[in-house]
């Protein structure tokens, strides 16, 4: 009881000014943003044609990088989890690399292997005339690519944290691994597959290196939301303004969606 009230007593004053200072650093970028946005005009803004296109082509490539990150990365993280693999601490670095690298070097990496001229591009376009960089379909790869991380670290967490003989125990019942995947492990980790996937549509949503370098910048084909904020801020200051308020919108609802798993008191 008696460490439980010095760790809730007055704090060191050494602190608090830096904290402050702290705070004020990352809070009054997001207060200058509301006050400066014409509040009379930011209806019409959101309904300007390319503003509308911008917002719609984010909405649907954020939506499908992050299905192709959960059909793909929910199996790669129960391996990581439950595979006895080699080398699995090496796959679970390379995995959460884009995590710290650049985006524009994601994007760069993306150009290289999926590009006309890159061994595995090379082959869509001859074997299946399939052309990814610089369509939205790049998008969608370049924003799943930087996505998937959150959504692997995420389930990896949850499934950790179960107990892995409740699988043993419904094998044990006769259910195939399969079976005991879908009906037992899937729903005692949904927890941390639901907010994995808003993570990642989150992070996809807002992803510009990557798409930039990967996908390009051609109006409603790869302009999604933050390459519109970028364009915009030279010629319409007030639509990248609008944008950005859309954006920080939708961050401060994730965080409020997640509150009770990232953000508790």
């Amino acid at each position: 009881m008696s460490g439980r009230r010095v760790g809730k007593g007055r704090l060191p004053a050494v602190l608090i000014a830096p904290a402050v200072l702290g705070l004020a650093f990352l809070v009054l970028p997001l207060i200058g943003l509301l006050t400066r946005t014409s509040w009379a005009e930011f209806p019409s803004r959101l309904l300007s044609a390319e503003v509308g296109e911008a917002l719609r082509l984010s909405l649907v490539c954020a939506s499908l990088a992050t299905v192709v990150c959960v059909v793909l990365g929910v199996p790669l993280a129960w391996v990581l989890a439950r595979g006895d693999i080699p080398g699995r601490r090496l796959v679970r670095a390379l995995v959460t690399v884009p995590l710290v690298l650049p985006p524009v070097v994601g994007g760069v990496a993306l150009l290289l292997v999926l590009g006309k001229r890159g061994p595995i591009g090379g082959l869509l376009e001859s074997w299946f005339g399939v052309s990814l960089p610089f369509t939205t379909a790049g998008v969608v790869v370049a924003e799943a690519f930087v996505a998937m991380p959150f959504l692997v670290i995420s389930v990896e967490g949850a499934l950790r944290a179960t107990d892995p003989r409740v699988e043993e125990a419904a094998a044990t019942l006769g259910a195939s691994r399969w079976l005991a995947f879908r009906r037992v492990t899937l729903p005692s980790v949904m927890p941390g597959v639901v907010a994995g996937t808003v993570l990642c549509w989150t992070r996809a949503l807002g992803e510009f290196g990557a798409t930039i370098t990967f996908a390009g910048n051609f109006p409603g084909e790869t302009t999604t939301m933050p390459l519109a904020v970028y364009l915009a801020l030279e010629t319409d200051p007030q639509a990248a303004i609008a944008l950005s308020v859309v954006l920080l919108v939708v961050s401060v609802a994730v965080l409020a969606s997640l509150r009770n798993r990232w953000v508790g008191g």
